[in-house]
């Protein structure tokens, strides 16, 4: 495939909060995927591994703090059909809320710090996910992927 206007994949690093059977997600308002259902995430940082990107975004996007985010899968999304087509390497990450190392000591809720990308953070049963799901969810979620057995 021929690159257009030096265009070059990205690396974004996306967060499975899981608590109980649910996951927390947030509407999108943005270029690429507006109006979707997406995880918590963004961009890696020179120099930033995916642990402390994913802490960062976790905390900037929701004032969750998480002390330890497990690696759990990669995934390659070429985005031609968006209005500002893409490519996004996205690593997935994964932090159980309220149970081991990264848990945090009180209870926190999510809280809406980026009211311009996001309409608000809620969590969603996994077996009853809000749609539509953000593309690369999606395409994850028909193919049987489950954050719960991984």
């Amino acid at each position: 495939m021929e690159q257009k206007n030096g265009a070059v994949p990205r690396v974004a690093v996306v967060v499975f909060l899981l608590k109980g059977r649910s996951v927390l997600l947030g509407r999108r308002r943005s270029s690429v995927g507006n109006a979707t259902f997406a995880l918590p995430g963004g961009h890696l940082e020179f120099g930033e591994s995916f642990e402390e990107c994913a802490a960062r975004e976790v905390r900037e996007e929701t004032g969750l703090k998480i002390a330890k985010a497990e690696f759990m899968t990669v995934t390659n999304n070429v985005m031609l059909d968006e209005p500002k087509r893409c490519h996004y390497v996205t690593i997935f990450m994964k932090v159980i809320v309220g149970v081991g190392v990264g848990a945090p000591k009180e209870e926190q809720e999510p809280q809406n710090l980026e009211p311009n990308k996001c309409d608000g953070w809620g969590w969603y049963e996994w077996d009853h996910l809000p749609q539509p799901l953000f593309g690369p969810l999606d395409k994850m979620v028909k193919a049987g992927f489950n954050p719960f057995s991984s």
